[in-house]
């Protein structure tokens, strides 16, 4: 295979920027601090963003991961320090001061998913948290004393819904970016 090829077959498994990609983008270039994980990089574009755009002074070292080898693949294309992965499961406790985190959202009927790449990055399956629980009972285990979570939630996949998980998992939140659409809200929760 070619690699213009390879490259036309990775963009159609791998989830490209998007206005959720931005709002999360924005978020994390003005508060990410210390050393950042980006779970489930996709392109690796918000992640390589918050590496280019931070604030020289706040010392950022961005990490991105992803389950997605062809995702890993075009994140280390970007210069991006990649580790492939399901959600937190390759981290050690306590390694990273801000976790950022765009998950598959939308909601999706079990009998009508494919199995594939771009199936994978946009499900979130039933109630469209099937990523974000798992997420939020592991994420404090690799947080730094002090350290935070960027979480993007998406109002289709039951922001209350959302917010209790977190609270139960032990964190406090607060809304640092927010859009909305015709079809839907997107916010931006600092979760400490």
């Amino acid at each position: 295979m070619t690699d213009l090829a390879e490259r036309r077959g990775a963009e159609t498994t791998v989830y490209q920027p998007a206005e959720d990609s931005g709002l999360l983008a924005e978020a994390a270039i003005e508060e990410a601090t210390g050393r950042v994980l980006e779970v489930g990089t996709g392109s690796g574009w918000v992640a390589k963003r918050v590496a280019e755009r931070a604030d020289p002074e706040a010392n950022i070292e961005v990490v991105a991961s992803d389950l997605n080898p062809h995702a890993c693949r075009q994140a280390r294309e970007r210069g991006l320090s990649v580790v492939r992965g399901n959600l937190l499961d390759p981290f050690r406790a306590e390694s990273f001061d801000t976790v950022l985190f765009n998950p598959p959202y939308l909601p999706t009927d079990p009998e009508n998913e494919w199995d594939d790449w771009m199936e994978t990055a946009l499900s979130g399956g039933e109630t469209g948290r099937a990523l974000i629980d798992p997420f939020l009972d592991d994420v404090g285990r690799v947080l730094t004393s002090g350290g935070f979570v960027l979480l993007l939630v998406s109002s289709l996949a039951g922001y209350e819904a959302v917010l209790s998980r977190a609270e139960e998992a032990g964190f406090d939140h607060e809304v640092v970016r927010e859009e909305s659409y015709p079809f839907e809200t997107l916010s931006i929760l600092r979760l400490f």
